[in-house]
């Protein structure tokens, strides 16, 4: 139950769903940090929730174990743990400039990895925890002009599914999100000839609670989100 849960860890901290995520749980009495390449960024929402904003550039191994550590030294071991990071990469395929596709993959998928490694070897010897991903429509398919997301949102999905395989039995819950469609943000208003075409993140965040209350007797591995008029 999310009771149980303590302190969440949410690395790729923004102002969007993560955003509405941190809301969410420090409502739900847990405590939050955020973890993020530029945490000054955050300051706003930290002050706003009392939350602990934490330098983490989650494609470096010191650095996502440094900000595990201060996480850990200030609010207790994490006991669960969101990646909301990702690289976003477009562009004829032919064009494309293998540096930044590297960088992209390194931030969608390699940062999971890195993330859920620190994360698990701290939940295994409790025998607890959640381990949760943000996907998206590019999960599970790819679009034109759009091969680097795609790559590293397909890594993620296997990263959750064989953790899921392998973590569960250990009584930790992992799960992955597809979020598929467009969210809601002050950057990206609702639509005025398509009012429902847009998620809304607060009730995306809703969903990610309701996997954190699962009875472990009936756990989620995946949950596709979309707008009730979104095509798939």
């Amino acid at each position: 139950m999310a009771n149980d849960h303590r302190t969440a860890f949410i690395v790729g901290a923004g102002s969007g769903l993560s955003a509405s995520l941190a809301r969410l749980l420090r409502a739900e009495g847990i405590q939050v940090a955020l973890g993020a390449r530029n945490p000054a960024k955050l300051e706003p929402l930290a002050v706003e929730i009392g939350a602990l904003p934490v330098s983490t550039d989650a494609a470096s191994p010191a650095s996502v174990d440094a900000a595990f550590q201060l996480v850990e030294s200030r609010l207790g071991a994490p006991d669960v743990v969101i990646y909301n990071a990702s690289g976003r990469l477009r562009g004829p395929f032919v064009e494309l400039d293998a540096t930044a596709v590297r960088a992209a993959l390194e931030a969608t998928a390699y940062g999971g990895f890195l993330v859920a490694q620190q994360a698990a070897r701290r939940m295994l010897p409790r025998g607890s925890g959640a381990i949760l991903f943000t996907g998206a429509s590019a999960s599970i398919k790819g679009y034109p002009q759009s091969a680097p997301f795609a790559m590293g949102k397909f890594a993620l999905r296997g990263l959750a599914q064989s953790l899921a395989r392998e973590l569960a039995p250990r009584g930790i819950h992992v799960a992955h999100f597809v979020i598929d469609g467009g969210i809601r943000s002050a950057s990206r208003p609702i639509p005025a000839d398509a009012p429902d075409s847009l998620l809304d993140p607060d009730a995306i965040a809703r969903t990610y609670l309701d996997i954190l209350r699962q009875d472990r007797s009936a756990w989620t591995w995946e949950v596709e989100l979309r707008p009730w008029v979104e095509r798939f």
